[in-house]
């Protein structure tokens, strides 16, 4: 299966209070002492290095930022290394500003010091009021973890979108899972970071990823198998997928938050996952080897190349119309069938 991802209902909100009394909301990790209840100066790319406003290594000058907090761009490096670089330059805190490549997505991560992630949107208003306000000052709090958030699922900006370039026929992806801030086994031998920096030690941590989402779906295949040992996996697929839910927990159309607009099924693909509706589907689409070939077949692939792919040496194409008929009606309808898809 190709997994996209989404949100969860559960978010770790933090805040930037700026001088201006605007207070925003954004999301971290940071588990530390905190800042303390004095705002300190705010400054953003105010190094003679034009790669400053990334915070990408060796780009801050200590002289400007020691003891202030920084706004760091979004984008080229880690959001966990841009607040090790602050840090290691004297700052004390870090807002990461997204910019129009990740748009609203807000991803919490475990940094090395206060730091709260803001989308676009509100981040270029922090950033404009740096710029204008003469004497900018910020302020970084936390708030711990918030369950029931609204809306959600939300398709992830990061999540890869189709359609399938080679074959646009078959949608892609198939499904999402959850695959933002999702709580995880960790390895004690590096920190939650991955810096090297970073002597923490924990046995767990919270990561996001279509790397996050895979395993959800993989757990849901093996716990269909087991349910239902003589289901082959294009049956596990198909009941996954046709019982998949395009609409959020506020019952409105599934969001995307690479611009807060609707999502689509190039964003969701059949939507998201349902485990409960997919253990009894009602009706599952099953698909043979002999189907893909005769798939492979009717897209005028040569002889050559069918062999190839399906590594047997002996599959020819000779057919009958009707044959390939059945197999693509077969394709189109796992794809455009009801409950979701």
């Amino acid at each position: 299966m190709t997994v996209g991802a989404g949100t969860l209902d559960r978010d770790f909100p933090a805040y930037a209070l700026l001088g201006n009394k605007k207070r925003f909301t954004g999301v971290s990790l940071y588990s530390g002492t905190g800042m303390g209840n004095k705002p300190v100066q705010l400054v953003y790319n105010k190094g003679s290095n034009s790669s400053s406003n990334l915070c990408l290594p060796g780009s801050l000058e200590p002289e400007h930022v020691r003891g202030k907090v920084v706004v760091c761009d979004r984008g080229i490096n880690a959001r966990v290394e841009k607040g090790g670089v602050v840090r290691a330059a004297g700052g004390i805190g870090m807002i990461l500003a997204n910019t129009a490549a990740s748009g609203e997505e807000l991803v919490a991560d475990s940094h090395l010091l206060p730091a709260v992630a803001v989308g676009m949107r509100v981040g270029d208003l922090i950033r404009e009021y740096v710029q204008h306000d003469s004497n900018p000052t910020a302020l970084i709090s936390f708030g711990g973890t918030v369950l029931n958030v609204r809306p959600s699922p939300v398709v992830a900006a990061f999540s890869s979108r189709g359609p399938n370039l080679v074959t646009p026929q078959i949608l892609k992806p198939d499904v999402i899972g959850p695959g933002v801030n999702i709580l995880a086994g960790w390895s004690e031998s590096i920190g939650p970071t991955g810096l090297e920096e970073d002597t923490r030690k924990s046995q767990f941590n919270i990561m996001s990823g279509t790397s996050m989402s895979c395993p959800h779906i993989s757990g849901l295949a093996a716990l269909l198998k087991a349910a239902h040992p003589e289901w082959s996996p294009s049956a596990i697929k198909s009941a996954l997928m046709t019982t998949a839910y395009t609409q959020d927990n506020t019952k409105s159309p599934l969001k995307d938050a690479a611009d807060g607009s609707l999502s689509n099924p190039w964003a969701h693909g059949s939507g998201h996952v349902e485990p409960q509706k997919a253990l009894s589907p009602g009706l599952v689409y099953d698909i043979s080897t002999d189907d893909y070939v005769a798939f492979l077949c009717s897209l005028e692939y040569t002889l050559e190349h069918v062999q190839a792919i399906v590594k047997k040496p002996n599959v020819t194409c000779s057919r009958n119309i009707q044959t390939l008929a059945n197999s693509t009606t077969l394709h189109f309808r796992w794809c455009s069938g009801t409950n979701g898809l």
